[in-house]
């Protein structure tokens, strides 16, 4: 019994560090708007797409589809929802991502972060 707990632990740590430093996935996310002041949560969707990423937030009912470039350590995503534009970065924080983010023509930034579902 002792063997099979240690292999399973194993093969685990093994599973957890394929996804560190991979953007693709299914992610909750949570931020702060650039006010400072309101928060919002819902869920991003990473793809890849060739040598860039497709990312897709639903944040209460609005979606918002962006075009990403990066690697294991970081994605910088353009995005649009409507008439809205944008640019957002992000760095591996393990198996999730942490960012800064703001809209086409910005003066303050938001702040999110994205959980592996």
């Amino acid at each position: 019994m002792r063997i099979f707990a240690a292999v399973l632990a194993t093969a685990l740590s093994f599973a957890t560090a394929a996804f560190a430093g991979n953007p693709v996935g299914k992610y909750s996310v949570e931020g702060k708007n650039p006010d400072g002041k309101s928060s919002y949560s819902g869920t991003v969707t990473v793809e890849k797409t060739g040598e860039t990423y497709k990312v897709t937030w639903n944040v209460g009912g609005t979606v918002f589809i962006g075009t990403g470039l990066g690697d294991k350590n970081f994605l910088a995503v353009s995005y649009k929802s409507g008439g809205d534009t944008g640019l957002a970065l992000y760095g591996e924080d393990g198996d999730n991502w942490a960012g800064i983010w703001t809209y086409h023509n910005g003066k303050k930034i938001g702040a999110e972060m994205w959980t592996r579902q």
